[in-house]
């Protein structure tokens, strides 16, 4: 049985039912002194004179300032007594920032002449590159970029990097705003992952995680379809595959960049991120740490201060020495670190010592082979080491081969007495690119004073963020 509900009851639940909707209506920016809180036809409004609620209709879009949309706002009038500038009976204030219109986001006010509340379309300078036909850059290899290059994506990841130490994210340029960035993982990750996702974060862009679960390059789908399907839709692709050939097919066919996050054959962004980490280690002008930030803009002091230094000019004469197996972060250090002018020695077991034929024509291409020293022996490598490094002696998809890998790199291991025996000079650092186990280096040298692998861990960021900005954001190397 319901019960009749009177006329007074219905208005007092309308009442109530109003004023609880204020708060959402005020969001949609309409008029919400409008609503009624009693009943009947008219409602308090305009200092106490009774307006008809049909002159101020809810069916109306009043726009952020409780006007229709297209109405022309009133001209702003001074009042001669206080000197308050004043529009159509309401005082104009800028907001806390400094704002000149008031608008809580900041947002700028649209050109002369457009429609009232509309911004000027920015075009992001790989937009136009891509509107233009040109072809998008690559990175499969350090070997595939100039020195002049290399150097370039050294700069802007110090700069990043300084930047955020100093201002956070809001001093980073969001170059990759309103862009996505697509993950093809067919291997495991933490640090390319971490670095790849969070980079395209504080750039602005959208990181999509495709991992080997998600999808299997080459396998349901060629790797030509794949890049043509996954490249119409993203604005780069970052891809860590198996053989080399894979990031090959995806540059061939992809209409947008292509960073190689690891491969078989090379491993550039680590060793953006050691060069980094060996500037650091030796640069002692300490320029950009005495930098400090301009609030009205932060890029203009660090910007200015990069473009001058030359990241490679104290790495010349360095002697770097990989003890263990060569792999893929072997070969990018030896496409670059000679060119460089740095020597490399290289100690590998015999059986494990052999350098890929790609690897060694873009060795000798570059025109510093000489500079390339390969041997059997750790202890003829370290003499008069700088930089001592070492990584897996078992990669994925080598576990099988765990026991006879282990016995054929016995006395590889990296300690302190077998550098000092070898003849490494006094002040020799440690460099690893992680995951680390115990049979490679010992803990007194990867937890010690000489080790800067969280360091050089961190710095993948820096580097990657600084590929993705030049390539994705930009279209350039």
């Amino acid at each position: 049985m319901h019960r009749p509900i009177s006329l007074l009851t219905a208005a007092s639940r309308h009442a109530v039912a109003a004023r609880a909707i204020k708060p959402v209506i005020a969001t949609r920016g309409i008029a919400i002194d409008n609503l009624p809180t009693a009943p009947g036809d008219y409602i308090q409004y305009d200092k106490g004179r009774p307006v008809k609620r049909g002159d101020r209709s809810l069916d109306k879009d009043t726009g952020d300032n409780h006007r229709p949309v297209g109405q022309r706002e009133k001209s702003p009038r001074r009042d001669e007594a206080s000197g308050d500038r004043r529009s159509g009976g309401q005082r104009e204030r800028g907001n806390r920032d400094g704002n000149r219109d008031g608008n809580r986001d900041g947002a700028r006010p649209a050109a002369r002449g457009g429609e009232r509340g509309t911004r000027p379309i920015r075009v992001a300078s790989s937009v136009n590159a891509k509107l233009s036909g040109k072809k998008p850059p690559h990175i499969l290899s350090l070997a595939d970029l100039s020195t002049k290059e290399i150097a370039g994506l050294l700069r802007t990841a110090m700069k990043f990097k300084h930047l955020y130490k100093q201002g956070g994210a809001p001093a980073i340029k969001r170059t990759l705003e309103h862009q996505s960035v697509a993950l093809l993982f067919s291997k495991r990750s933490t640090r390319t992952r971490v670095a790849s996702e969070t980079s395209t974060a504080l750039l602005g862009g959208h990181a999509m995680f495709l991992g080997k679960d998600d999808i299997q390059l080459g396998v349901n789908e060629s790797l030509e379809d794949s890049a043509k399907v996954i490249g119409s839709m993203v604005d780069g692709i970052m891809a860590r595959v198996g053989a080399h050939a894979e990031v090959e097919a995806l540059v061939e066919h992809s209409p947008v960049p292509v960073i190689n996050a690891l491969s078989d054959l090379y491993h550039p962004t680590q060793i953006l991120a050691d060069l980094l980490t060996m500037h650091e280690m030796y640069d002692t002008t300490h320029t950009l740490q005495n930098t400090r930030l301009d609030p009205a803009g932060p890029q203009n002091a660090i910007t200015k201060v990069v473009n001058e230094i030359d990241p490679f000019a104290v790495l010349k004469g360095k002697k770097v020495v990989w003890v263990g197996d060569t792999n893929n972060v072997l070969h990018d250090m030896l496409v670059s670190f000679p060119r460089l002018g740095m020597t490399i020695a290289v100690a590998s077991p015999k059986g494990y010592d052999k350098v890929d034929e790609r690897v060694w024509a873009a060795v000798q291409s570059g025109g510093a082979a000489d500079k390339v020293i390969l041997t059997n022996s750790p202890q003829e490598a370290l003499k008069d080491a700088d930089i001592v490094v070492t990584d897996t002696w078992i990669s994925m998809g080598q576990e099988t081969e765990k026991q006879s890998r282990l016995q054929a790199f016995d006395g590889y291991q990296v300690t302190e007495k077998l550098c000092a025996e070898a003849g490494a000079k006094p002040d020799w650092n440690f460099m690893h690119c992680l995951p680390r186990k115990a049979e490679e280096v010992d803990d007194d040298v990867f937890y010690g004073k000489r080790s800067v692998v969280f360091q050089e861990a961190e710095n993948r960021k820096w580097t990657i963020m600084a590929c993705f900005d030049h390539l994705i954001g930009q279209w350039k190397v």
